[in-house]
């Protein structure tokens, strides 16, 4: 005979997919682009915007636009696209400035094995840090000969001919190798104990930061030889990364400092415990915790340095902006500066967004947090 309770047994029920409207494509947007009345028109108003300007942009760019060709002529066929034609005929001289035709080989091969180099360090492999040190110590030594010559057989160029992208990353990534460690040693001095090291990078920092990088650039244009002994003289280049490096390892040290007031006091005491001396604790202990703390920052200073060698035209160097500039002052090629600006702004991006996207890969890989 079943009883009552056989008659009533509990069953469940099963797990209800959630509502239609609150997954997939139609949640995203519920909840990223709609989720109010605010955001809403705020959405509405953005999609509007890109409806007025994304489909003139591309007509303008590509549609439109003129690749063929070896002058202007070519372009009057569509005068509403952009002429292409121009960055196309310029190219070569984008990169390299004003550098020999048959040397150009040597800037080529100078990037492309320190893009290799640097790619390489990416990847966990038994050489990376034998890379690392290849790119702070002999490469830069190895790219000067190679791309200033006169040694080796190789035909001698003038710095004056140095022109375009080359000129922008051999001043930025000198900038950025030589600032970085001057960076850290006023970040130390700064917190020193010793009160004339302390001042001395006090002055030091505070004065530099002070400034706006052109006058930086002016004073080691202008008053740098008149430091110098009788019969010494340096060309503009150089004059040019000393002042981008003394101004970016300003920086660098307030960036180096931050994360070191950042590292924890325990690691101070516990260094020291171990009997540690000063730099040994610095090099093993503190400095490894500080600079990670501030990779953004870091890089975020690299980032800046690349986009202020623009402000080396001052100087009379031929960065990318001038040598554009001074090709649309071309009589055939006058009134073209959109191209070439649009054409360095992308050149400027890839670089900036590759750094940044090198940054959060060293982020992910340093994260100690164990987060899932």
């Amino acid at each position: 005979m079943s009883t009552d309770t056989d008659a009533y047994v509990f069953t469940p029920t099963p797990p209800q997919p959630p509502p239609a409207n609150t997954v997939g494509v139609v949640g995203w947007l519920r909840g990223n682009l709609f989720n109010g009345w605010f955001n809403s028109l705020l959405t509405i108003a953005a999609i509007y915007l890109l409806y007025l300007t994304i489909p003139p942009l591309i007509n303008w760019a590509f549609l439109s636009a003129t690749f063929s060709g070896t002058d202007r002529t070519a372009c009057e066929a569509s005068p509403d696209g952009a002429c292409w034609t121009f960055i196309k005929v310029r190219f070569n001289q984008i990169l390299f400035g004003f550098y020999p035709d048959g040397e150009q080989w040597r800037p080529i091969v100078t990037f492309v094995v320190g893009l290799g180099a640097l790619v390489s360090t990416v990847f966990r492999t038994p050489a990376r840090r034998w890379t690392v040190l290849f790119l702070l110590t002999l490469y830069p030594v190895a790219a000067f000969f190679l791309l200033a010559g006169g040694y080796f057989g190789l035909t001698e160029v003038e710095t004056a001919k140095w022109g375009g992208l080359t000129v922008t990353l051999v001043v930025s990534v000198t900038g950025i190798v030589a600032s970085f460690p001057i960076g850290i040693v006023l970040a130390l001095g700064r917190r020193s104990n010793m009160p004339i090291v302390r001042s001395a990078c006090v002055v030091f920092i505070e004065l530099v930061r002070g400034v706006p990088l052109i006058s930086v650039l002016f004073m080691a244009s202008v008053m740098l030889p008149l430091f110098l002994p009788e019969g010494m003289n340096f060309n503009k280049l150089l004059r040019a990364l000393v002042g981008v490096t003394l101004f970016t390892a300003a920086y660098m040290a307030e960036v180096v400092r931050g994360g070191l007031q950042a590292v924890p006091k325990g690691q101070y005491e516990g260094a020291a415990a171990l009997g540690l001396g000063y730099w040994r604790m610095m090099i093993l202990i503190i400095l490894p915790q500080a600079l990670k703390l501030v990779i953004p920052s870091i890089v975020n200073s690299f980032i800046s340095l690349f986009k202020d060698t623009t402000l080396v035209y001052i100087v009379g160097l031929f960065d990318v902006l001038e040598i554009i500039r001074v090709s649309t002052k071309d009589a055939n090629w006058i009134g073209l500066e959109k191209e070439g600006y649009v054409f360095a702004a992308l050149m400027f991006w890839v670089f900036c967004f590759a750094m940044s996207r090198v940054s959060l890969r060293i982020e992910k890989r340093l994260d100690t947090s164990h987060r899932k």
